[in-house]
C-alpha cells in the first residue's frame, strides 16, 4: 500500500488525522500530510475509511 495526498486538492479538513493519527496528520498551513515513514499505512486498518472520510477526495491509496 502507498498513500499519496493530493496538496492542491486537500482543504485542510483534518478528517484523515481524526481518523488515523498514526499516519496522518497537519501541517502548518493545516494540510494534510503523511507521518515520516508512515507512507505505507503502518499496518493501519482505517486507512482506507480515512480516504472514504476526504471531503475533497484528496487522499489516494495504491496497492494492497
Amino acid at each position: 500500500m502507498r498513500i499519496h495526498i493530493d496538496k492542491d486538492r486537500c482543504m485542510g479538513a483534518g478528517m484523515c488525522a481524526l481518523t488515523v493519527p498514526g499516519v496522518f496528520t497537519q501541517d502548518d498551513d493545516g494540510l494534510s500530510e503523511i507521518l515520516p515513514g508512515r507512507e505505507d499505512g503502518a499496518g493501519e486498518p482505517l486507512v482506507r475509511e480515512a480516504v472514504r472520510a476526504c471531503p475533497v477526495q484528496a487522499i489516494a491509496v495504491e496497492g494492497e
